[in-house]
């Protein structure tokens, strides 16, 4: 893992606010660099990373190289877009020297810059200013986003005079589809040799989901978000999968206790009528209704077909012991008749 301290300059001028980067250009940058700044502090414990804006009246400092992610990105929350361009010959002098009075001498100096509006510097001042980062060893990683066709010549003849044993890279990211994140994720910048396993996770995440997304809802991730990249929408998705499976399960509770109460007035009511057809006051006794209304209840809707059967032997049951009923009756009425009305 390489030991680096990393100053990203950002380009925060009027062109900014265009619209052919979704949302729109400077969003689309400020989540570039969350992604590039959690890719570099997850490469090395020890790795620092500083921000730096290059609009406005002069370019300036927001952030020192730090290896604290939360601090690096709530600084970007109060940056604003002001100025008709990025001044890159001050951003990168001004970066330079943060990374010369970095804490950690044995860090690698790197700075990434993002050039989304027209560069006014002539190609000989940004030569000559490559050749000075590479003579102090320091690595330029060059974003070239917007007006790519006119900063062309510039950054590439910057490419050449700062890059050494191809450690600079120059990625342009045209408007379209693409969102810049994921063309930087896979780009050199963040999987050459000490490369994050964040980077290469997010950038099979990337690829899984570009993919398969649009065929089988997301690739092999669960709800078909990768959490790696978005780690709050897949918290979200699983709660709320949660709460409808609950809400199922209690929906289903409720069912089968109204089923059961049903099947046991069924079964209270039944008894009466057929003592009420056999004999007057045969009916079942306490115990057996108890029993029969404990079995119901327990067996619920999930098993009707027991409940069937169970019923109907209780009917049986029920209709023998009325037939008894009746014929002893009967002969109670026999034995208690005066001699004349018995039978001869």
């Amino acid at each position: 893992m390489v030991l680096e301290a990393t100053m990203v300059c950002l380009d925060n001028s009027e062109p900014m606010r265009n619209g052919d980067y979704a949302p729109d250009r400077w969003q689309a940058q400020t989540d570039a660099v969350n992604i590039i700044c959690g890719a570099k502090t997850q490469a090395n414990p020890e790795n620092t990373v500083g921000v730096l804006a290059m609009a406005g009246k002069n370019a300036r400092v927001v952030v020192t190289p730090t290896g604290d992610l939360g601090k690096i990105l709530g600084s970007m929350h109060g940056l604003q877009v002001e100025g008709d361009g990025a001044n890159i010959i001050s951003g990168v002098q001004v970066a330079q020297l943060a990374l010369k009075h970095r804490q950690n001498k044995n860090q690698r100096q790197r700075i990434i810059l993002f050039a989304g509006s027209p560069i006014e510097s002539e190609p000989e001042t940004l030569v000559k200013v490559g050749k000075k980062l590479k003579k102090n060893n320091v690595a330029v990683d060059i974003v070239s986003f917007g007006d790519i066709e006119a900063n062309k010549e510039k950054l590439e003849a910057l490419l050449a005079a700062v890059n050494s044993n191809d450690n600079s890279h120059l990625i342009e990211v045209p408007p379209g589809p693409l969102i810049m994140s994921d063309v930087l994720i896979s780009s050199p910048m963040l999987t050459a040799d000490g490369a994050s396993g964040f980077a290469a996770a997010a950038a099979a995440g990337a690829a899984a989901a570009a993919q398969g997304g649009a065929a089988a809802g997301g690739g092999d991730f669960e709800f078909g978000v990768d959490p790696n990249l978005d780690p709050e929408l897949a918290l979200a998705l699983r709660v709320s999968m949660e709460e409808e499976r609950a809400r199922q399960e209690a929906a289903a509770k409720k069912a089968s206790e109204e089923g059961g109460a049903g099947d046991d007035g069924g079964d209270a009511a039944g008894p009466s009528d057929a003592a009420a057809g056999a004999a007057a006051g045969a009916v079942a006794p306490e115990g057996q209704k108890d029993q029969t209304a404990g079995d119901d209840q327990a067996g619920g809707v999930a098993d009707m077909e027991a409940d069937d059967d169970a019923l109907l032997q209780q009917a049986l049951a029920m209709s023998v012991s009325a037939a008894a009923a009746a014929s002893a009756g009967d002969a109670e009425a026999a034995v208690a008749a005066p001699p004349e009305q018995q039978p001869a």
